[in-house]
């Protein structure tokens, strides 16, 4: 017989007893033995698997450590990159002030350059979009009083993409397209003024004052286009002994369209 005596939590001992009534005729019993260590340990933790459950802790300290530190190292880049931001704010808007006293003493060149560094030490980041904005309708006004128009409109499309609702870089593209006779541009631009300020009179009055303006040069462009066409069709008709004149044209009262008889 085999009896197993539990003498600890982690360990199982085999103690055998011998057969009294055992001879040369019977066949030996198979003596069976359990070690701790052995399939048959329900219940009990084996060297191994401790083993295996310290490394997993190790395991998970380590990733937990690694998280730390990666969290910590991306605050401070957030961190760094929000005092770098805020820093190159700064110095955009002294560039800018610097500008706007240039601009005062008349010295419009130097003050393109303040604003055009205001530009570059500001660059592209969401808090910076106001100053750009400005900056680059303050660039268009400096362009205004050198007379350099396209330049001007220019400026102040870069100043409207970054603020739609800007009134001031639509009244000086508008002027900017006058001073070009692009009437039409700058009806449209007076007529978005009006739109985001109604009670804006100087637009009012722009688009009163532009309006025959614009119409007269649609006619005007209007001749310069037929003239175009008919000296086109002069030059091939001529090659036949013809001209244009020779064709008449009778508009129809009713339907509006034309039509063309050829006269000797």
């Amino acid at each position: 017989m085999v009896l197993i005596e539990s003498e600890s939590d982690e360990e199982i001992s085999v103690k055998e007893e011998p057969n009294p009534s055992r001879d040369s005729s019977s066949q030996p019993e198979a003596t069976e033995a359990k070690f701790a260590g052995g399939d048959d340990s329900d219940g009990f933790e084996t060297a191994s698997e401790r083993e295996m459950s310290d490394n997993e802790e190790e395991d998970e300290s380590s990733v937990r450590e690694q998280v730390a530190v990666s969290n910590k190292e991306s605050q401070d880049a957030i961190s760094d990159c929000r005092s770098k931001q805020k820093k190159d704010l700064e110095d955009a808007n002294e560039a800018k002030v610097e500008g706007n006293k240039l601009f005062g003493n008349g010295l419009y060149e130097d003050a393109l350059s303040k604003y055009e560094l205001a530009l570059q030490v500001a660059q592209d980041f969401p808090e910076s979009l106001e100053l750009r904005s400005i900056c680059h309708s303050n660039r268009a006004i400096c362009y205004l009083k050198l007379g350099k128009y396209e330049e001007a409109i220019k400026e102040c499309t870069k100043a409207i993409e970054l603020n739609p609702n800007y009134t001031k870089a639509f009244v000086r593209r508008a002027e900017a397209h006058e001073k070009l006779e692009h009437f039409e541009e700058a009806l449209t631009d007076l007529k978005k003024i009006l739109e985001l300020d109604p009670s804006n009179d100087q637009a009012r009055k722009g688009i009163r004052r532009l309006e025959p303006l614009a119409a007269e040069k649609r006619e005007k462009m209007k001749e310069e286009a037929i003239a175009k066409l008919k000296e086109m069709g002069n030059s091939i008709l001529g090659k036949f002994g013809m001209s244009v004149d020779n064709f008449k044209a009778v508009k129809d009262p009713n339907t509006g369209s034309y039509s063309f008889s050829f006269q000797n």
